[in-house]
């Protein structure tokens, strides 16, 4: 039952990854070099709160039980990754976690 939701949330995915991809090939082609929308950079453009309040979250919670490295080296890290490389990587996996079953016919 949930595994259509993962899959059709990974295919949303993958799509969002897609039209990154076009914008940065558009931008690219313009400025006649190549330009690529970080993930920080677009949700800074998004919803900059939403991006201070998450570093505020991580400094309150997560530092207090794993440590202090988490925010800086590993999230700022995935924060300078292209749009479209994370949501495709998200999207992959999503799609991966979500497949279906094989048929295990029954043995007579």
């Amino acid at each position: 039952m949930v595994r259509w939701l993962v899959r059709l949330l990974g295919l949303f995915a993958i799509a969002g990854a897609l039209i990154a991809l076009v914008v940065d090939g558009t931008r690219s082609i313009a400025a006649s070099t190549l330009t690529l929308t970080s993930l920080g950079q677009a949700w800074f453009s998004f919803d900059p709160d939403s991006l201070a309040a998450a570093q505020a979250a991580v400094a309150s919670h997560v530092e207090v039980y794993v440590g202090a490295w988490v925010w800086y080296p590993v999230i700022q890290f995935l924060l300078t990754l292209p749009v479209w490389l994370v949501f495709g990587a998200l999207g992959a996996l999503l799609v991966l976690a979500g497949k279906p079953r094989p048929f295990r016919a029954a043995v007579a």
